[in-house]
């Protein structure tokens, strides 16, 4: 880890250092999950769980997380981000058990990170650079990062300079993201080196093209090639995306979500049995789950909805 820019300090106490109730809560749940860490009279199931065998969880609570705050519930985001914390500290009790590291070399590292990253905010007094905005401290930021990879590759084992630096980067960066996520941040990182369309017209040419392709594939019979056409398919949507300004993996939450509120409006007209029934008569029930849902959404002047104020 590169050193720590000279004359960066910690944050003075006095303008807002952790209550000692946040510092007893976070102590308590770093006990809580010791004990059932604990050889002789913690929990099998936890006794049991590696960095591996957690990955499903921390994908879980991430995407929950996400989701709390989509809808906006404060009460969930609290509990869900508490769940995230909790895989936080077991990956460091893990790690802690086997002598490679531990809960205070994880919160010492970002902080340290964090401080190297604002030199604007924690440099020298007198010295610190001023940040016009938002876009001045991500070149810096992206700048700040470059240089700790130089000088992280000076200090390997002098291997010669990789000849697609972006791509190794880039493959690293999305290893752990959902593939929507990944796709978005290769389609900016890829435009901003220069890979791009001229025009949205040119990104909407390349849909039609993988679309047809994809056709044909399925066509074809030949599974393995029909989804490698509909991961292109996927990939140039997720660039419409980009260019509109738009966030491909909350439009696919939102569409999941409708979807799932006009489906149980099926099901409960059917009593929960869809067993049987036709194709138009679905679509029927599906029409008006999506009326009523439209209805709710907007109450016509003077309804019963509108007078209450029910959006």
């Amino acid at each position: 880890m590169p050193p720590d820019p000279p004359g960066s300090s910690l944050p003075d106490p006095s303008l807002g250092a952790p209550p000692d109730a946040t510092l007893e809560a976070l102590a308590e749940l770093i006990a809580v999950v010791h004990r059932l860490r604990d050889p002789v009279s913690g929990c099998p199931w936890d006794l049991e769980q590696t960095h591996a065998s957690l990955v499903p969880y921390v994908l879980e609570e991430a995407h929950e997380v996400a989701d709390a705050i989509r809808h906006g519930d404060d009460r969930h985001l609290a509990e869900e981000l508490g769940d995230l914390l909790l895989q936080v500290v077991l990956h460091a009790r893990i790690a802690g058990e086997e002598g490679r590291f531990d809960l205070e070399a994880i919160a010492r590292g970002i902080s340290a990170k964090l401080m190297r990253r604002h030199p604007h905010v924690f440099g020298p007094p007198g010295q610190a650079a001023a940040m016009a905005d938002s876009a001045a401290v991500k070149a810096s930021w992206e700048a700040i990062k470059a240089e700790e990879r130089r000088q992280a590759a000076a200090a390997g084992s002098g291997a010669p300079p990789s000849a697609s630096p972006l791509s190794d980067r880039l493959a690293g960066k999305v290893r752990g993201q959902p593939a929507l996520s990944g796709a978005m941040t290769i389609s900016r990182k890829a435009a901003a080196a220069g890979f791009e369309w001229d025009d949205l017209g040119g990104v909407w040419e390349k849909v039609h093209e993988e679309l047809d392709e994809l056709k044909e594939a399925v066509a074809s019979g030949d599974r393995a090639h029909a989804q490698e056409e509909l991961g292109d398919v996927l990939f140039t949507l997720v660039n419409v995306a980009r260019w509109c300004g738009m966030d491909p993996e909350a439009g696919l939450a939102g569409t999941n979500r409708r979807f799932l509120d006009r489906f149980s409006r099926v099901e409960a007209a059917l009593g929960g049995d869809l067993s049987g029934r036709s194709l138009r008569e679905l679509e029927g029930l599906w029409q008006a789950a999506k009326a009523a849902i439209r209805a709710e959404a907007n109450p016509a002047p003077g309804s019963t909805a509108a007078a209450e104020g029910v959006p």
